[in-house]
């Protein structure tokens, strides 16, 4: 479960602080799914990092299953982000130098076992769709094929929480669907999902649970 309380985040500036996140709050149940709408600066990526523990707040809490990863020492807090979140970039951010499986295992460099892991990287390679594309670079890739490798390996660690954050924000509209439809399907395997959206209002409109933020504050669409 995850539970957000009172979240704020603020930055420094030459004409003084800037608050981001303005006392956020929500409650997320394992194998919900949701999506954050809202304009482009309005808090939503800001709030993804703050959640995968890539940012930290100024203020409030933020648990998952119980574990408030903020209160980790830095080592701590890299295995939780680690074993627990996966990330899904709008660009992508795969290894230009690596093959598909090589980027799909990256996160397991650091884990303590690599015991299947190997197998369980090929059987999410097939599960996205590019069974085909295992041993090719991203500079081979479509923008959809990208963002696909993307999520296998946001799931290589079989995370409690996927997070993805306009993961269809620079794909065209056939191919953005295409994306959609796989994250439905994870949703459908009791995954717990949080996405934002600025551009897709049907995508977010697809999701069962949604949230609507605007200047910082989040509420219940």
């Amino acid at each position: 479960m995850l539970v957000v309380s009172s979240l704020s985040k603020e930055y420094s500036s030459g004409a003084g602080s800037v608050r981001v996140l303005d006392g956020v709050s929500f409650e997320l149940h394992r194998g919900d799914s949701a999506a954050i709408m809202g304009p482009s600066g309005c808090g939503k990526s800001t709030l993804l990092h703050i959640l995968g523990a890539l940012d930290v707040p100024t203020s409030g809490t933020v648990t998952l299953d119980g574990q408030n990863p903020f209160a980790l020492g830095e080592a701590a807090q890299a295995l939780y982000r680690n074993d627990r979140i996966g990330f899904v970039f709008q660009d992508h951010c795969l290894l230009p130098q690596c093959s598909v499986l090589e980027n799909i295992l990256a996160p397991t460099l650091i884990a303590k076992s690599d015991s299947g892991v190997k197998d369980r990287a090929k059987f999410l390679i097939d599960r996205v769709g590019l069974a085909s594309r295992a041993n090719h670079k991203p500079g081979e890739l479509s923008g959809g094929e990208k963002q696909r490798v993307a999520i296998a390996r946001a799931l290589i660690r079989n995370p409690i929480l996927l997070l993805a954050d306009e993961p269809t924000g620079n794909l065209d509209e056939a191919t953005a669907s295409s994306i959609a439809n796989l994250l439905f399907e994870l949703h459908n395997e009791n995954r717990t999902i949080l996405l934002t959206v600025t551009h897709s209002a049907d995508l977010g409109a697809r999701f069962p649970i949604g949230f609507r933020m605007h200047n910082g504050i989040l509420a219940r669409s």
